[in-house]
């Protein structure tokens, strides 16, 4: 009786997923279906929302998250790279009347934001109107919203202009109070590589508040600059309202000030809309949102010459990578992919990376210097390109960034915990050991390093460093006892680092392509994207749905929040020596 119910269970339990299985096809054929025949009718306006964090690709699971209640029919969170093609796209179609961007807080670092920005001011140039409208507007969103010809915000909302602000968790008292030592080795004299400090310290090192004080003031002065130019309110004016916050708590102000054109409720922005569009008052809005849009373009027309962009966006690990992490299996794959393609002739890598794994980085960067011996290979600096993100960045043929882009931080550090009184006295555990040799038990977290284990790490950790400097020193035509001077762990901004000689050119993802294709004597050519992003079936059918969905969920939850969760999440991943940036920046 009990094989009986233990086969009928089985059965029923292979049934029902193969139902969910059925119903997660059918569903997705009928998705498919839908969006191709998604069509633009004239004086149609494109629709904007964007409070969600923008990654760098739209991923191709949108029905799963709705199956999992991550996201509903109508929601849109389309990737920077189809964000930016469908602002292109809209300039030259004549059915896209204007755009509507409606957002409140933008889950976008200022690179990222001054990529779309720029586009939206090429779009409007064009002679088309962008329009925003927000009941509560933040910074990030305020900023994206002055490359529009009119901005509003509702009559009881707020702009929030308050300035830039990074602000650290240390953790040594904790640890203290724990009886836990994190021993701690650096590159020499790394004293701007920060991410160890919390480790250590209650509050910043001199050297880290210089670099901090200096990388805030490059940002945030590119940022008011721009809203100074676009809104006619000068940079003091600027900085006198963000520092006693009276644009945040009276809508009134902001439009005595100039910063908004005025305050709206919905129904009036409506009105507004369709007046700018030509469109009848007592007719509706033709409104197509970007998910929707992407679906309309025309298909891209495959050319026998194509551009590889390889995305390099996350954490740097060894192994196997996703669309959030970068795998040095996974990337390597895809750089040697495009290198063997005859069909591929340049090669473009976005780099969206606060570093991570040494080890990884330079299996990554062998495969770079491989295939850039072949074809041209450019480099793409998104929001980040630091530390690690540099190391695999340097060996291109040129390199570009954003104004705003985090890059530099050249140094190496790597993290032992000694948890011996912590177990021994607080818990109650202790250990005794047999070994073959003097160091067998090297790396244990229940005894502290011995002064010769120290001293070898801190050799190797130092020849670590050796390599990065002379890395960049070859690469960038630089004597190495400079690249150490400007490095140390330091971070720079896109626009201080060009001036140094880490980067060559400012601009985004656009630019560095027409450089590529220029290098190439390309002037017909289509663009192949690597890695190949698994879609929803091929999840399915390896099994690997619970990861990814799980980090959606958190996402959807935590909102811009979800960002500290993460910065604690790589922090697990950290494996020997580490390239990796201190920080991040949220506006």
């Amino acid at each position: 009786m009990k094989q009986f119910f233990k086969f009928m269970f089985a059965s029923c339990l292979g049934s029902a997923l193969m139902l969910i299985i059925l119903l997660v096809v059918t569903m997705w054929m009928v998705n498919s279906s839908t969006n191709s025949t998604v069509t633009v009718k004239p004086k149609s306006v494109l629709y904007m929302n964007l409070n969600y964090n923008i990654p760098e690709r739209t991923t191709d699971n949108n029905l799963t998250d709705m199956l999992l209640g991550l996201k509903d029919m109508n929601s849109d969170m389309s990737g920077l790279n189809d964000i930016i093609a469908n602002i292109d796209e809209a300039k030259n179609d004549p059915n896209i009347s204007g755009i509507f961007l409606e957002f409140s807080a933008i889950g976008a670092s200022p690179a990222s934001l001054e990529e779309i920005r720029n586009h939206l001011i090429s779009f409007r140039e064009s002679g088309k109107f962008v329009i925003s409208y927000a009941d509560n507007m933040g910074q990030s969103a305020y900023y994206l919203a002055t490359a529009g010809d009119e901005i509003y915000i509702n009559p009881d909302g707020a702009l929030d202009i308050h300035g830039m602000a990074s602000q650290i968790m240390f953790y040594k008292n904790l640890l203290d109070k724990l009886d836990i030592e994190v021993q701690i080795i650096r590159g020499p004299n790394n004293k701007f590589k920060s991410a160890v400090e919390p480790y250590f310290l209650d509050k910043m090192s001199d050297a880290n508040r210089e670099q901090m004080t200096k990388l805030l003031n490059t940002i945030w002065f590119r940022l008011v600059s721009d809203i100074s130019a676009s809104r006619g309110v000068s940079i003091q004016r600027i900085n006198e309202l963000a520092d006693n916050l009276s644009l945040a708590f009276d809508a009134k102000t902001a439009v005595e000030e100039g910063f908004v054109d005025g305050l709206f409720y919905r129904d009036e922005i409506i009105a507004r809309i369709k007046d700018l569009a030509g469109i009848d008052p007592n007719k509706k809005i033709n409104t197509v949102t970007n998910s929707q849009y992407a679906s309309a373009r025309p298909a891209q027309k495959v050319k026998a010459d194509k551009i590889a962009v390889i995305y390099a966006n996350g954490q740097i690990i060894d192994g196997e990578g996703d669309d959030e992490t970068i795998g040095s299996i996974t990337l390597s794959k895809a750089i040697r992919e495009a290198r063997e393609n005859k069909k591929v002739k340049a090669i473009v890598m976005r780099v969206n990376s606060p570093g991570g794994s040494a080890l990884a980085s330079e299996v990554i960067r062998r495969e770079v210097e491989l295939a850039k011996a072949e074809k041209p290979f450019i480099i793409s600096m998104g929001d980040y390109a630091a530390s690690g993100g540099y190391w695999i960045s340097a060996e291109g043929d040129r390199i570009f960034a954003d104004p705003t882009t985090l890059t530099g931080s050249i140094g190496v550090f790597g993290t032992f915990p000694n948890a011996k009184k912590f177990l021994n006295e607080r818990v109650g555990l202790t250990f005794d050991v047999v070994k073959t040799n003097e160091n067998s038990d090297f790396g244990s977290i229940a005894q502290p390093l011995t002064p010769y284990q120290k001293a070898m790490l801190q050799k190797y950790v130092g020849n670590t460093y050796n390599d990065f400097t002379a890395l960049v020193a070859r690469t960038r035509g630089l004597r190495q006892s400079y690249v150490d001077s400007i490095g140390q762990g330091r971070v720079w901004a896109g626009a201080d680092a060009i001036e140094l000689g880490l980067v060559d050119e400012l601009g985004g993802l656009d630019k560095a392509i027409e450089y590529a294709a220029a290098q190439a004597n390309l002037t017909d050519y289509s663009i192949k994207d690597y890695p190949k992003q698994k879609d929803m079936m091929e999840m399915l059918t390896s099994g690997n749905l619970q990861e990814p969905y799980t980090k959606s969920l958190i996402k959807k939850r935590l909102g811009n929040n979800y960002t500290y969760l993460e910065a604690i999440e790589n922090v697990s991943k950290l494996n020997g020596v580490q390239a990796l940036m201190p920080f991040i920046i949220v506006q």
